[in-house]
């Protein structure tokens, strides 16, 4: 018997596999990878025990899952991986329609709160499997597609806003993109749970002391410089503090509103 363990491929947790895998016995840990809103789903009707997973999900579903205190994948400011692209300034798309990925819900959602509540505008978001080819307005790409598209198009004339950024600017309060949560039905699996906990605080405090090191060995090596790679990680908040439960509680309260209509 092993514990299913969501592995999201994205740079951001790079440093958290890398060094799990690293320091840690996972000789009891089947990990799957998959996008968000894959993992999400398998989450959800129980073919993963654990999993690092969109904050929308748990705010949705808090019967089904407990939170894993003290991680997350959050930002106090830019998170450089979140970004929308737009031909024109943001303030100028109402009415427009954005191309966003379907990869991460919680994204798509925020997207649609700072619009809406920072910018009084309304916009259509249409699902894209390559945002970055529609020909309209405006775009949204997350996570390495977000960094890649960055890091290889320098053209002046495409503006790029900063998802993290935009929401601490006007909230004064981190963006929690992504939890680690368990299902709370593991009875049966609760030592392997609990053995993973342990396992994960580790690597979140030997990673972050390491990032030099997990730059070496990252595939965003590719596109990036590893200065650029431990950059964009110092930037990623990995804590869940009480302060970041606030910014999470702000999103909830915006996407009661923002679904109840």
């Amino acid at each position: 018997m092993k514990l299913r363990i969501g592995k999201i491929p994205y740079a951001n947790l790079f440093p958290i596999f890398y060094t799990l895998e690293k320091e840690c016995d996972c000789s009891s840990y089947e990990f799957v990878e998959g996008v968000p809103s894959i993992l999400n789903k398998m989450l959800r009707n129980g073919d993963l025990d654990v999993s690092p997973s969109s904050s929308i999900e748990y705010l949705k579903n808090p019967s089904i899952y407990r939170i894993i205190e003290g991680h997350s994948i959050s930002s106090q400011g830019p998170i450089e991986s979140i970004l929308l692209f737009s031909k024109i300034p943001i303030e100028e798309l109402n009415g427009g329609t954005i191309y966003v990925s379907s990869q991460s819900e919680t994204s798509v959602a925020l997207l649609d709160i700072i619009l809406r509540e920072f910018y009084g505008i309304q916009c259509r978001l249409h699902i894209s499997i390559n945002p970055e080819d529609s020909e309209g307005e405006a775009f949204l790409l997350i996570g390495d597609d977000a960094l890649k598209y960055k890091a290889r198009d320098k053209r002046q004339e495409v503006r790029v806003y900063d998802l993290g950024e935009l929401w601490y600017k006007k909230t004064n309060l981190p963006f929690v993109f992504a939890l680690w949560i368990a299902r709370k039905k593991l009875h049966a699996k609760a030592e392997l749970l609990d053995k993973f906990i342990k396992d994960l605080n580790r690597a979140k405090e030997v990673a972050i002391k390491n990032f030099s090191e997990a730059a070496r060995y990252s595939p965003m090596r590719a596109f990036m410089t590893e200065g650029e790679i431990i950059s964009y990680w110092n930037k990623i908040d990995y804590d869940l503090t009480d302060k970041h439960k606030k910014g999470l509680e702000l999103f909830d309260k915006y996407l009661r509103e923002l679904f109840c209509c």
